[in-house]
């Protein structure tokens, strides 16, 4: 994907972005807002601010007395740390999937494992701890995903191609931010694969009966 992105118009919340900042959002939620704010200007800016608050009341706190011993043993443990190379593929021309994403595939999109669910659509299921769940998503031009809601939290970001549901159009760096209030019809726009990255706190709740049967094989 050389160039700039086109205007990103779907973001993140302040509530999301203030939770990543804390450390309290599950991994496979926080990876959507890192693969995002890699793609956004705007959330990045926000996110920076929300760190920068955090740092200043963490600095304003009373300061506590520690004994020698304590300080030993975490300069210790700060040697033992190995210190991480800077990854190979941080600057991959016309990558699809942002740098965050690519960690954990381990490459960009030649190096996703996917699986037929049907209809044309594939899915990898990235592994995060906890008990909510984050996929890859390839959807055909032109096909729909099944009509269903949500029990709770669900960010999807788009990394190629674009969807359209009864909201709004979703194209590359937007993220939909949904929750148990929204029920739609993701249709990929005609033309190249439509493919997201997709967190998910809770499976889906599909309206009709098909999708719920294949529901119980494919995990979303």
């Amino acid at each position: 994907m050389s160039g700039k992105l086109k205007m990103i118009k779907h973001h993140l919340t302040d509530a999301i972005l203030m939770s990543h900042s804390a450390g309290t959002l599950p991994e496979a939620f926080g990876l959507v807002v890192a693969a995002h704010v890699s793609l956004c200007d705007d959330c990045r800016a926000r996110l920076e601010s929300f760190e920068a608050v955090g740092g200043a009341l963490l600095g304003d706190g009373d300061c506590v007395d520690v004994s020698e011993e304590c300080l030993e043993a975490t300069m210790a443990l700060i040697g033992q740390t190995p210190v991480l190379a800077e990854p190979a593929n941080d600057h991959i021309p016309d990558a699809v999937l942002p740098a965050p994403l690519r960690d954990y595939v381990g490459g960009d999109l030649d190096a996703v494992r996917w699986r037929s669910i049907g209809a044309g659509v594939k899915q990898a299921v990235i592994e995060t701890s906890g008990d909510e769940s984050v996929r890859l998503l390839a959807i055909p031009g032109g096909a729909a995903m099944p009509d269903h809601g949500h029990k709770g939290l669900e960010l999807t970001l788009v990394l190629q191609g674009a969807f359209r549901d009864e909201d709004d159009r979703f194209s590359r760096g937007d993220v939909e931010v949904a929750n148990d209030d929204l029920h739609h019809t993701p249709v990929a726009e005609e033309g190249e694969t439509c493919i997201c990255l997709a967190a998910t706190e809770a499976p889906l709740k599909f309206k009709g009966i098909v999708p719920r049967i294949a529901q119980r094989f494919i995990g979303i």
